[in-house]
Parts: structure tokens; sequence; C-alpha cells
């Protein structure tokens, strides 16, 4: 019969499916109990996260492993690390995956557009920063990254689908931006109701699988807020810059600065501020600030960044014949500040 000893080494072996670190180097196996008469080992397992199809997956592992070494019955416990061991490997994890997930891509600038809130527009800023920066000669791919609010294939028209050939997904192009987007593999517009894991495994498959190119910016129109799957993705892009979108209101401006400070904790530099509906011009030409005033310089102020621009409350112009609802036009007025932030944010990287 196995002895604690041996049951620590055996399973010492395995991996937390999250870390991809061993159990032994994470101290995983934290309870090890025998009961030599009835052939019977329990253990107390900890691991990143629980409650998640790789849990399973490791339980099956480890109930495997025990009754090939002798264990004729297993009970197992799993319990999350403390968050103080999960963040001292899980950046170290994180490090080395983006080396081989981002590899192919290691030339490319990329920019994340973030907010600290749903409903302040940043999907609408993202497709026309990513419009913009073609329009101005660059190579530009943009990665639909809010996975449970995908919104990009429809804000600029997209009718076609990404095509795959041999085993690689090739984005679809649309006002000089080669798109990709979860949207693309929901049927009907179906809720996602998958757990942040999955997700992150789909996010892994835009970065590993797209044939991107050649690129100058990959632009990431992340999910809103400071949840697991904004947190993956800054954890998994090394050296990424970052815009924070948030109106005048200075309750968006307080929300959307966590945002920012999450950039800041993980390493990424923040290239400024962009205030969108900052106003509504009447007819008369007066500018009606509806969503109030100030909340894009306090944020900026606060962040210790520049406002990079202020867009107006407005709907583009667009016909049936080339319906891209939410871009606006290289010749109207905020197709116009799109321009010049981009021309900004090229000036930037380029220092």
């Amino acid at each position: 019969m196995l002895n604690e000893q041996q049951v620590r080494e055996l399973l010492g072996e395995l991996q937390d499916p999250f870390l991809h670190k061993s159990l032994a180097e994470t101290k995983g196996v934290t309870n090890v109990s025998i009961k030599a008469e009835k052939e019977h080992v329990s253990v107390r397992i900890a691991i990143a996260k629980i409650n998640t199809p790789e849990q399973m997956a490791l339980q099956m592992k480890i109930v495997e492993v025990l009754k090939e070494n002798g264990a004729a019955s297993v009970g197992i416990r799993f319990e999350e690390l403390p968050q103080e061991v999960l963040q001292s490997f899980r950046g170290q994890a994180t490090e080395s995956e983006a080396q081989d997930i981002l590899s192919p891509l290691s030339s490319v600038q990329f920019i994340s557009i973030a907010s600290g809130k749903g409903g302040v527009g940043k999907s609408t800023v993202s497709v026309n920063m990513a419009v913009a920066l073609a329009r101005l000669g660059k190579k530009v791919g943009l990665i639909d990254a809010d996975i449970y609010g995908f919104s990009v294939p429809d804000m600029m028209g997209v009718t076609e689908m990404p095509v795959v050939k041999e085993d690689r997904i090739y984005p679809v192009e649309r006002l000089g931006v080669k798109v990709i987007s979860m949207g693309f593999f929901v049927e009907n517009n179906a809720p996602i109701v998958w757990r942040g894991p999955m997700l992150g495994k789909v996010l892994d498959q835009f970065f590993r699988d797209v044939e991107w190119g050649d690129l100058d910016y990959l632009l990431l129109d992340l999910p809103p807020g400071t949840g697991d799957v904004a947190l993956d993705i800054h954890q998994m892009l090394p050296s990424s810059k970052e815009i924070v979108v948030t109106t005048p209101h200075p309750t968006a401006a307080f929300v959307a600065a966590r945002a920012g400070a999450m950039a800041l904790q993980t390493n990424h530099d923040i290239l400024g501020v962009i205030e969108n509906m900052a106003w509504y011009e009447s007819k008369t030409g007066e500018k009606e600030f509806v969503f109030g005033q100030g909340g894009g310089p306090k944020l900026a102020e606060e962040l210790r960044t520049k406002l990079l621009g202020q867009i107006p409350l407005g709907q583009p112009d667009w016909t049936d014949e080339d319906f891209a609802p939410s871009i606006y036009a290289e010749n109207h007025p905020t197709g116009q500040i799109y321009l010049q932030i981009a021309e900004e944010i090229i000036s930037a990287l380029n220092k």
C-alpha cells in the first residue's frame, strides 16, 4: 500500500492546469490521508481555479495515478491556492506562455482599448481607431476580445466569415483592417455562457492560430472592467500599450481609473485617455454637454497621462452600398478627430 511520501511524489509530478507548474512546485498537495486497511487514499489539492473543466480532468488523472500504484479507492477535495502564491506563479507562467503564443507577432505593436464599464463607446473607439490607422497607411489587425459582448463585426459591416485552411484561421479584412471576433464563431447571436478558462483558450487561439500576416499594429477591444478575461489578456501581453476610454461623467471616469490601474499593475504603458460622447453639437453649432464635463481631463490627470482627444456624440453617415454603421468617413469632422488621434499615437510609438 502507498505511504504518504509516495503519494506526494506521484501527485507532485502532475501539473496545475492553469499555472503549468507541477503540484510539487506550487505545493499543491496540501493534505494526504491514508487508510491502509481499506487501501483508501484521501488527498486535498490546491490549484489556481476550482469548479472548472480543467479541475475535472486533473481529478481523473489523480484517481488514475493512485489506482495504478495500489490504491483501491480515492477521495479528493479541491481548494484554491492562496492569493499570494497564485500571483507569484501566475506571472511566471503567463510570461513563458506569452512568449510561445505571441512569437509569430513578436514585431507587432499591441494597443489595447480599455474602459472601466460598458456603454462608454469603447468598441466604437476601437473600430474607428483601427480604421484611422489603416487610412494612414499602417497594416492593422483588430481582435474583438470582448468575448461576452462582441460587436465589432456588426459595427464594421462585416458580412464575410473567416476562412480556415490547414488549421490556420484567416481573418476577414474590412476597410483595410484584419478582423477576428468571437462573433464569427457563435451561431444566431447566441449568448456566451462559458467559464473563464474556456474563454482564455479562445483568446489563445486568436493569437496562436490566426494568420495575421505582416502587421504594424494589433488592436484589442478589451472587455469592460477588470474581470478575469480582462486580467488574462493583460497578463498575456507583456508589452501592450493601452488607451482608456471614458465619458465626461465623473462617475464613468472614476470607474475607468480602475482599468488604468490594472494596466499599470501589469506593467503596461498607458498611451492616453479618449473622452467619448464629450458633447452634442446642435444644428446651430452650439455644444450641449449631455453627459457633463471634465471626466476625460480628470482621468488623464489621475493616470498621469495625456488626453488624446474628445469625441462628440453623433452618428456616422452610411449607405447600403458601403454599410459600416459605426465607422466615420475620412472627411467627416469626427473622422478627422480620429485621424488626428491616430497620428499622435503613431508619433508617440515611434519615439
